[in-house]
């Protein structure tokens, strides 16, 4: 540490940011650099997004995936898919030279009435919300600094365990304050699972701040304790902005700790160096926290708070609201961290990198941070993986699905047997039938879905094979476009009101868990659909709620599955669909574009605009087309001739949609394989 002034001025700003500092209106002012610390403070996310030092790792392989999501025990979206597949891929691809990745994840426990979560402390057997029973293994307690009540830092128990499954290690986090799941009376419709604000108030922001935190104490602890049995990582891989506050906990709070005398600087360097890659997923998602800014800044950097937001300095950008990496603008934002900090940012495919650095729709205010990161190749698109053998139809998920509805009418195909594939459309309308007159049977398999004006349509079919079967059974959240394929049908349908339509006419089922508000519009769209045309209306079957047997039965029965989305980052669920034969029919946005061969294994729009700006196509298609909603609808109405006119077209496509292997074998295990080692 200096002596004099500088001293002075160092001891002076490390205090905590004081009250309301984020509720005033003024303009960013950064500390005058005095001490080489707080200069490489300052400088720190330059170096970083600019590229400028040597990458920081050589070796064996040992990273620690750190992740809020996994497939394993607490799967929202494709986020918990990466966190599981990407690691049982590549230690399985890799074991061998020595490479390993273990998964570092909340334990979860509690009941949302979808997802479930329990563990027994004296068994040490967990049961996660996935239905994925594990024995635990106890390794360590570590004691985790954070302020839940206003300006009291105290230290939160965390209990830390180990198993394994599937060829991966996972490392489990137990805090059941802030990883309880148990929802509060007020825990908002469209929040689920991990993302509840839970029974003690916690919502998810401050959950995954907490887990940041909980991180950073235990490498520390690994570093500096031998009787801790873990390893200390050489990497660490951020899954999205869940774990962003680890970047500026192991960047900046190692620096103030050194200047506070606190750290011995052996120890922050060993820390500091810890390679980051950040995985960015979607960009709307940064978590966002302004009403508990200060508390959650006080809570991850403790007394150092004051002087790591003065010498937190963003990249130089065109955009005033990232003056600092903490936050945007006034309002926390645990995203911020890891796009400044991190050595690597990556994101899910190819086409949305281009969009989030080109586009402020996508990249909202780290637009030009991402355009600066990949003009100096520290950002990096690789689509996703998804293992093929989980995905396709096969014996055991069929037996289990007749199982549930006691049936033996779904069948398993592939590309060679697709007329099975009518057997299954014929299984699945039967089944919503069965539904349709048997309120007791709805209840029993599905306690928790509501369906809306349901109707037995099987014996309306003259033909399965020339019935078409459209579905969607993502999240009903604003991204998915439920309401542009509801507005899409509505024009359908008001183009053919004396249409006499014959027994072939297609079918949509729409349904899925989520905002209510998007279920109560898609109720609306379809009564107004029944005036214009009952035949068509009748045809449309609604359910609100999750449950896999319902969303796979309907995957195995479609013809085509829906996608109208509005941003779309890479997307699983249209890989899922081609292994399944239903052709996707997509928006022309983000991974979309770098995984369906537009007339060859699936369908996508012409045009793809975001707002009024034209984002994919050409200006003539654009002009022609105007917005989304007519591009969704025109390529709907093609779909239809196709299938119609030409159906063997459709049975080629069908094949082709079925062959194609998203296997992370396939490429995208030797990508990241190059980017731990070399970063490229």
């Amino acid at each position: 540490m200096g002596v004099g002034t500088e001293e002075i001025f160092v001891m002076s700003n490390f205090k905590m940011l004081p009250p309301l500092f984020n509720r005033k209106k003024n303009s960013q002012r950064f500390f005058i650099p005095t001490t080489y610390i707080t200069r490489e403070i300052q400088q720190l996310a330059r170096t970083q997004c600019y590229g400028k030092e040597i990458w920081p790792f050589s070796g064996m392989l040992d990273a620690w995936m750190v992740s809020a999501e996994t497939a394993s025990f607490m799967k929202m979206g494709g986020l918990g898919v990466i966190a599981s597949e990407l690691p049982e891929a590549y230690n399985r691809t890799y074991g061998n030279e020595g490479d390993n990745i273990k998964v570092v994840t909340p334990l979860y426990v509690g009941d949302t009435g979808k997802k479930k979560a329990e563990f027994n402390p004296e068994t040490l057997v967990y049961i996660g919300a996935e239905g994925k029973k594990v024995q635990l293994k106890r390794l360590t307690t570590i004691e985790v600094p954070f302020i839940v009540e206003e300006n009291k830092l105290s230290n939160h128990r965390v209990v830390v365990y180990q198993t394994c499954l599937d060829g991966v290690d996972y490392i489990l986090l137990e805090n059941n304050h802030f990883f309880s799941i148990n929802p509060h009376k007020s825990n908002p419709s469209a929040q689920g699972g991990c993302y509840v604000l839970n029974k003690n108030g916690v919502n998810e922001v401050e959950r995954f701040a907490f887990f940041s935190k909980a991180i950073y104490v235990l490498l520390k602890d690994v570093a500096e304790n031998s009787y801790n049995p873990l390893a200390y990582p050489n990497m660490i891989v951020a899954n999205d902005w869940h774990c962003g506050e680890l970047a500026g906990l192991l960047k900046y709070f190692t620096f103030a700790q050194e200047e506070q005398g606190v750290m011995d600087s052996a120890l922050g360097e060993k820390l500091r160096n810890l390679p980051i890659i950040h995985i960015a997923h979607h960009l709307g998602y940064q978590g966002w926290d302004y009403k508990n800014t200060r508390r959650l800044l006080n809570s991850a950097y403790e007394y150092a708070a004051n002087l790591i937001y003065k010498n937190a300095k963003a990249v130089k950008n065109a955009n005033p609201r990232t003056q600092n990496t903490l936050i945007v603008y006034d309002c926390y934002n645990q995203a911020a961290c890891s796009l400044h900090l991190a050595d690597r940012v990556v994101t899910v495919s190819k086409n949305y990198l281009e969009e989030v650095s080109r586009f402020l729709e996508f990249g909202w205010d780290f637009r030009d941070i991402l355009k600066i990161r990949k003009d100096h190749r520290t950002f990096l698109g690789i689509v996703n993986g998804y293992d093929k053998v989980k995905i396709a139809p096969n014996t055991a998920k069929i037996e289990q699905l007749n199982r549930f509805f006691d049936t033996n009418e779904f069948c398993v195909f592939d590309e060679n047997s697709l007329a099975k594939k009518t057997q299954n459309k014929k299984a699945f309308l039967n089944l919503i039938g069965r539904l349709a007159k048997d309120e007791v049977l709805r209840k029993e398999k599905f306690p928790a879905v509501e369906f809306y004006k349901l109707k037995d349509l099987s014996k309306s079919i003259d033909d399965f094979d020339k019935t078409p079967v459209f579905c969607a059974t993502s999240r009903m959240v604003e991204q998915k476009g439920y309401d542009i394929v509801a507005d899409a049908l509505l024009r359908l349908a008001q183009k053919t009101k004396k249409v006499n339509f014959s027994g072939s006419f297609p079918i949509f089922v729409l349904g899925g868990a989520g905002d209510a508000e998007i279920f109560e519009y898609l109720k609306r769209v379809k009564d107004e659909v029944s005036l214009a045309n009952p035949k068509l209306g009748e045809r449309i079957i609604l359910f609100h709620g999750y449950k896999d047997e319902l969303a796979y039965a309907a995957q195995l029965a479609s013809d085509f599955y829906l996608m109208p989305c509005r941003f779309e980052p890479c997307g699983l669920t249209q890989m899922e669909a081609m292994a399944k034969g239903a052709l996707p029919l997509a928006m022309s946005t983000g991974g979309l574009v770098d995984t369906i061969t537009n007339g060859v294994d699936g369908f996508r729009t012409e045009v793809f605009f975001v707002g009024k700006s034209r984002v994919y196509g050409s200006n003539l298609a654009a002009q022609r087309l105007k917005n989304n909603v007519n591009a969704f609808a025109d390529m709907l109405k093609n779909v239809l001739e196709i299938f119609y006119r030409n159906p063997d077209i459709i049975s080629a496509m069908k094949v082709a949609a079925m062959k194609k292997d998203f296997s992370w074998s396939e490429g995208a295990i030797q990508k990241y394989y190059n980017l731990f080692h070399y970063g490229i």
